[in-house]
């Protein structure tokens, strides 16, 4: 397997970098929101001790790397494997002046609120390394490769990684084999055992078939945010014949679980935003206790911020 791990200092945007990264590697990207779904999965809803997080997600990563070049970009995400010849392990740092101006931008704040907001993050990040992995702080010795967003933005931080990535050859140590993959398993589960945790190996990469570009689009965005997702999860029945056989139905494109929301994107072609408009009214009016929102392309980016979910996901 290529595999490339990616974490940093709070605001730093190190989040934003694995994203384009993993888009220009063309890697699968494992981001924290699909870790904790993933755990849920493994171990049916268990709570994980912060000291059995990291052979949890280790044994779920292996399995997946088996199959798939990976961009995994969580807090803590370089100690989940040892060295290893197909493994580069990246830091974003940058200047508290830096972080702090980004919380300004990101949340709209004043600067006052804005160092209370990184304080805090970075609080909570040290509390987090403490609990998992008995150290509070980054050390550079963790990581093959730290780069200082002070001069370099996200863009340019994924351009360097992937020069990283191919100056390593990388890619071409090929996929992680079942032989290497039953060593680190054997592994973890032996410091999962501890806890009491067996793995039920159930957590599987399923990547959603999109209907459209917008809709993957809009997935990448909520993945950024840390917001678990749903892809067409629930059909609604909207009329029905006299047999009582159901003649149509309504699918939203999303649910948001934390918000209990359905959100359905439109294009802007007029006949096909009459015709949905229509099977929402007829939803409303049947199932008056189901959330939904209609949302254009061009309101994706106005969404996270119009609707608190950028900030709530954060918190």
């Amino acid at each position: 397997m290529a595999l490339l791990t990616i974490s940093g200092e709070p605001a730093s945007r190190w989040e934003e970098a694995a994203h384009i990264a993993a888009r220009l590697l063309d890697f699968e990207l494992i981001t924290e929101s699909r870790l904790e779904q993933w755990l849920n999965e493994e171990f049916s809803g268990a709570e994980i001790a912060a000291r059995a997080w990291r052979p949890a997600v280790t044994s779920i990563a292996a399995r997946m790397a088996t199959e798939h070049h990976l961009v995994i970009a969580a807090a803590g995400a370089e100690a989940l494997f040892g060295a290893m010849p197909m493994l580069l392990r990246a830091g974003v740092i940058a200047p508290e002046s830096r972080r702090i101006g980004n919380v300004m931008l990101d949340r709209r704040v004043e600067r006052p609120e804005a160092q209370k907001i990184v304080a805090e993050m970075d609080a909570a990040a040290r509390n987090s390394r403490r609990a998992r992995f008995g150290r509070a702080g980054l050390s550079s010795t963790q990581f093959d490769i730290v780069l200082n967003a002070e001069a370099l933005d996200p863009a340019q931080i994924a351009e360097v990684l992937r020069a990283a990535v191919q100056a390593r050859g990388l890619i071409e140590q090929g996929l992680l084999s079942s032989a290497a993959e039953a060593r680190i398993q054997f592994q973890t589960r032996l410091e999962l055992a501890r806890h009491g945790i067996t793995p039920a190996a159930r957590a599987n990469l399923r990547r959603a078939a999109f209907g459209h570009p917008s809709e993957e689009l809009f997935a990448n965005l909520l993945d950024f945010y840390r917001i678990p997702w749903e892809y067409e999860p629930r059909s609604f029945p909207l009329q029905w014949d006299k047999d009582g056989n159901v003649t149509e139905a309504f699918t939203p494109d999303f649910y948001l679980p934390e918000f209990d929301l359905y959100v359905e994107l439109t294009t802007m072609k007029q006949a096909l935003v009459t015709r949905k408009n229509r099977k929402i009214k007829l939803l409303r009016a049947i199932y008056p206790h189901i959330n939904i929102q209609v949302f254009y392309q061009k309101d994706f980016q106005d969404l996270v911020f119009k609707y608190g979910i950028a900030s709530a996901a954060r918190d």
